[in-house]
């Protein structure tokens, strides 16, 4: 019951924190958006760091449901894509953990969460660069786009579009260092 009750102040901090990170979340400004007064808060959190706590579990809670729908994905485009774009929010949480790295809790949730998620894409990770025989090559390219996608999101350019093109520019690497290197396994 309790948890029913702690819901809608974890969507909201948790709203909050992937747009501001940890600087963002005060407890009168969680306390407006979700129609409460602060005292409410304390009695279901007692303070602001157990409230972190929740919500990193649930962050950990979000990237087991997203791991699930990634393994559901037959193509990159639009499926991965979909999936990706269906979880923005959950993106700029994970990259303010990444900013925010030198928080060890931050930093440990940043990396269980990215391993469960990459567990989830890898299949049509691989397969989607021609990678399924040479699976240690596939993860080291999907840790260098994660890498690289979190360097550059932002709440504003977090679109299909966007998206494409990154994916296009990430092909278009991978293709060059086929050449480069002779080897037509890389991608298909």
């Amino acid at each position: 019951m309790k948890s029913n009750i702690e819901q809608p102040w974890i969507e909201a901090g948790y709203l909050i924190f992937s747009k501001e990170g940890n600087n963002g979340l005060k407890v009168e400004r969680i306390a407006r958006m979700v129609g409460k007064n602060k005292s409410s808060f304390y009695h279901l959190f007692a303070d602001i760091e157990i409230f972190q706590k929740k919500l990193l579990d649930y962050h950990q809670k979000r990237a087991e449901d997203i791991a699930e729908r990634a393994r559901q994905c037959k193509t990159l485009v639009p499926d991965m894509l979909d999936v990706v774009l269906d979880l923005k929010t959950d993106l700029l949480f994970n990259r303010q953990l990444r900013i925010y790295r030198n928080n060890p809790e931050f930093r440990k949730c940043f990396e269980r969460a990215n391993g469960i998620v990459e567990e989830g894409f890898m299949g049509i990770w691989a397969e989607a660069f021609g990678l399924q025989d040479r699976p240690r090559s596939a993860h080291n390219l999907m840790k260098m786009t994660i890498d690289n996608f979190y360097l550059r999101i932002t709440e504003e350019n977090i679109s299909r579009d966007w998206l494409l093109s990154f994916l296009y520019e990430l092909q278009f690497m991978v293709k060059e260092i086929q050449k480069e290197s002779g080897d037509s396994t890389i991608t298909k």
